[in-house]
């Protein structure tokens, strides 16, 4: 639970903050459907009733749903499982291959992600990361500003240099464990950084479109332009971390972290 109170105040604000800002940076170009009921049921209506691929394509949905939910049960990875549905589909004719070559997006999001985590895979591997991680850490101790100026520059450091990863998970493997313990050394309440790195892994998460799992999938997708992602990323992770570095620590003062 402690976790869940630590976050409980400055998560609310920026989940309140973060629409309102969107919809001042990237208005939606449709905001009012008139009557929208009535146009799905009179669409569902010329449609008829399902053929047999669109059941197919039901039926998988809800397999894969149930196999990735069960995946630590089954030993199931989500490699497997999605190849598993692209195949049945292809089988029962649901898709055809020729859909599978122009689904642009598609390859767009295999080939950004695939290319970037290989990237950072291999500067983890390399000792780069922890090498880099463990210098700036060690700086900033060396510097003696005290623990509150050395927490607030450790956490600006560990959250925009989601810049320069393809993945939450190797942000973290690469740089948790040094940052925190620095942070810590440098007189900073123990639980406090532990808590506060945990939540900050998240925080940045929208800086680019290659920066998570689902970033390459949306930008493929092909509606938001590089530009635009990258202003809009950089405008609400740079919010939500004043939120969390005014309200946040000042909650966290208040429920006895520091």
């Amino acid at each position: 639970m402690n976790w869940a109170v630590a976050a409980i105040v400055p998560g609310l604000i920026s989940l309140f903050l973060v629409p309102v800002l969107m919809l001042k940076l990237s208005p939606p170009e449709i905001r009012d459907i008139p009557d929208a009921r009535d146009l799905a049921v009179n669409e569902l209506e010329k449609m008829g009733p399902m053929s047999l691929q669109e059941k197919v394509l039901a039926f998988v949905f809800v397999m894969c749903l149930a196999l990735w939910a069960t995946g630590s049960l089954t030993g199931l990875g989500a490699t497997p499982i999605a190849m598993l549905a692209v195949s049945i589909m292809l089988i029962a004719q649901v898709l055809s291959w020729k859909d599978i070559l122009s689904e642009k997006g598609a390859w767009d999001a295999m080939f950004w992600m695939g290319g970037l985590m290989s990237l950072a895979t291999a500067l983890a591997k390399s000792g780069f990361v922890k090498w880099a991680a463990a210098f700036i850490a060690s700086g900033i101790s060396a510097a003696h500003m005290g623990w509150v100026a050395s927490f607030l520059v450790i956490s600006l450091i560990y959250i925009y240099s989601h810049y320069c990863f393809a993945s939450v998970t190797a942000r973290i493997s690469a740089m948790y464990a040094a940052f925190v313990a620095v942070a810590a050394a440098c007189g900073a309440p123990a639980l406090m950084v532990a808590i506060a790195f945990g939540i900050f892994a998240n925080l940045p998460i929208s800086l680019t479109h290659y920066g998570n799992g689902a970033a390459p999938v949306y930008f493929g997708a092909g509606y938001v332009s590089q530009g635009e992602w990258w202003r809009n990323g950089f405008v609400v992770t740079t919010i939500n971390t004043v939120i969390w570095f005014t309200v946040g620590i000042a909650w966290w003062k208040l429920i006895g972290l520091w």
